[in-house]
């Protein structure tokens, strides 16, 4: 496992226990609280200002923004039940694969 792998399973497992924590305590906590549309808001929004650093040219910024962007798209795969890993072994398959020929793939299996 990768360190950039154990960060992601050690920022799971406390995601995981943050949705057994009081809302008042944490912030994780109160958006899941909240409910999904809250977090899918919350990602829509760090997506945007990922975008807009990335326009931006500011590399501390774009890092910061997509951390992030990053944290709260976990949030979501966490409230959704997925662990990092499910996403990991997905990149993995996809890796080598043409990206013409992965996208040609899916449209013949729908």
């Amino acid at each position: 496992m990768t360190q950039g792998s154990d960060i992601l399973s050690r920022l799971a497992e406390t995601l995981e226990a943050r949705k057994q924590a009081d809302p008042q305590s944490s912030y994780v906590a109160k958006l899941y609280h909240k409910g999904l549309d809250a977090i899918l808001k919350k990602v829509a929004e760090e997506a945007a200002e990922t975008i807009m650093a990335a326009k931006d040219g500011v590399r501390e910024k774009i890092v910061y923004e997509t951390a992030d962007l990053w944290f709260h798209s976990l949030v979501l795969l966490a409230h959704q039940g997925i662990r990092p890993d499910e996403i990991l072994n997905e990149l993995a398959r996809r890796e080598g694969l043409s990206g013409l020929a992965e996208k040609a793939a899916r449209k013949e299996q729908a």
